[in-house]
């Protein structure tokens, strides 16, 4: 059947048979572990995973794309559903590792990277495309500009690795950036304090990021600032490790405002 892409739901299908190729070369699974593919739109790298892998899973919106996956592969189990209201204890793999691939829509990159990081403890590794500039904050070294929320979260959940770009060519229609692959290893010992807590920690942090931390961080910490950590650097100049110690230092005195 014709597919016509909806600007709505933010469709850019790869075409690109050696990028296909090499997103399916990056993820390690073996036999008894699954592949959950988010968005696979009308399926050229669900053939090429189909063509790799023994258990394959998608999540898909699009009613459309629903009906050229069963056309196409008749045997793929297809999740129907908005992947931000997934149930992820529904999907993994009851006797083997997870992993999760996408190409996600740029519209919504956050809101996804951020609910699989939050279930992070469900998955071994996820190997997501996006655009390039946000890539490139999540794997950001303190002190840079592009440094922010997304690479302190994300460097405290997983270890994230950016593999290759990505043509704005490879795909139809062409966005108009280039993008980039990455990956995120969930090989992270377990925090020692609530994601909530640190989410509160980094965010207020960030909100004012321009601003000294003794000031940037009043609205959580009132005027008692735990000490050891220089209040006088802004947002960006402390790494991940330092938003962490933060936060743990917060819970085991129960001293958040």
């Amino acid at each position: 059947m014709s597919f016509r892409t909806k600007k709505s739901l933010g469709q850019h299908f790869l075409h690109d048979g050696n990028i296909i190729r090499k997103i399916a070369d990056a993820i390690p699974a073996k036999t008894g572990d699954r592949v959950i593919e988010i968005g696979p739109g009308t399926g050229a790298l669900t053939r090429e995973l189909l063509n790799r892998f023994e258990d394959i899973q998608v999540i898909e919106i699009d009613q459309r794309a629903v009906e050229v996956l069963n056309e196409e592969f008749p045997d793929l189990i297809i999740h129907q559903q908005d992947v931000l209201k997934t149930n992820w204890d529904d999907l993994i793999s009851k006797t083997g590792d997870t992993y999760v691939v996408g190409n996600l829509p740029y519209y919504i990159t956050s809101p996804i990277l951020f609910s699989v990081l939050e279930k992070r403890d469900f998955f071994k590794e996820a190997l997501f495309m996006m655009q390039k500039e946000v890539a490139e904050r999540l794997v950001a070294e303190h002190s840079s500009k592009e440094y922010g929320i997304l690479s302190v979260q994300t460097q405290l959940m997983s270890e994230p690795e950016i593999l290759f770009d990505v043509s704005r060519h490879s795909f139809s229609p062409p966005p108009r950036v280039t993008s980039a692959v990455i990956r995120l290893r969930f090989n992270k010992p377990e925090l020692p304090f609530k994601d909530e807590t640190m989410k509160k920690v980094v965010r207020t942090a960030f909100n004012q990021r321009r601003k000294k931390l003794s000031n940037a961080l009043k609205p959580l910490l009132g005027k008692e600032l735990p000490e050891g950590f220089n209040y006088d650097d802004r947002a960006e100049h402390w790494s991940p490790e330092t938003y962490a110690k933060l936060s743990e230092r917060l819970e085991q005195t129960d001293s958040i405002s």
